[in-house]
């Protein structure tokens, strides 16, 4: 058993709901050059992942090279749709006021997007300076690498044990796990579908939640439970 001292949110799908409208900005490019998918098998197979990564993964799909033209015009339509549109998960910032410990946020998503997004509801200043981003790196470093998850352990001199990841992709679970962080999966936003808890939990997360309002409870449970990999 540990005392949690640092709890780490992942962004998108977990603090924001915008991982479905992310999926529909980039799905609104993708088709202009002939790709056939539905929005929710889009979400579904690569929600938490980077614009990059999944534009290389359907490079063949597509029978397209990756263009560095391509990757910016996915990356401004998701900007402006998740900049303007994107909503706040249900009770985020409620929960914040129910923790003691630090926090701070591990996204893929950039710094300008991030700030775009949490200012416009509120929770930009909630976290800052404490916002982390893959692509602070050079190049970037996106989960499901744990570069950005042992920044953010640095920054708080936290051992990875005391800390909680809070995380709805299978991406950033295993970034997560492989950081040697607890993680927690969530599945209350508008991208969950049938087995996401499944998916997460086999990723590493020991236990996942459907309301952020539960949080909570589950981070004081875990300074009293051993950890599944122990």
């Amino acid at each position: 058993m540990g005392e949690i001292k640092l709890v780490i949110f992942d962004c998108d799908g977990v603090l924001m709901d915008s991982e479905s409208i992310a999926a529909k900005a980039e799905l609104s490019i993708y088709r202009k050059y002939g790709l056939k998918i539905e929005a929710e098998e889009f979400s579904q197979r690569f929600a938490g992942s980077a614009s990059v990564d999944i534009l290389k993964e359907l490079e063949t799909e597509l029978e397209l090279p990756v263009s560095a033209s391509m990757l910016d015009e996915i990356v401004e339509a998701v900007d402006e749709q998740c900049g303007k549109h994107a909503p706040m998960i249900s009770g985020a910032e409620i929960v914040l006021d129910r923790f003691d410990q630090p926090r701070c946020i591990c996204s893929n998503s950039p710094q300008h997007r991030l700030k775009t997004m949490l200012a416009r509801v509120g929770l930009y200043d909630r976290f800052r300076p404490y916002i982390f981003s893959s692509k602070d790196f050079d190049p970037p470093l996106n989960k499901p690498k744990p570069d950005v998850f042992l920044k953010a352990l640095k920054e708080f001199d936290v051992e990875a044990s005391e800390a909680i990841v809070v995380e709805d992709s299978v991406h950033g679970v295993e970034a997560g796990v492989i950081a040697g962080c607890r993680v927690i999966g969530f599945t209350g936003a508008s991208h969950t579908y049938s087995g996401h808890s499944d998916a997460l939990l086999s990723a590493g997360a020991e236990t996942a939640i459907r309301q952020l309002q539960d949080l909570p409870a589950i981070v004081e449970a875990f300074g009293k439970w051993e950890s599944i990999s122990d």
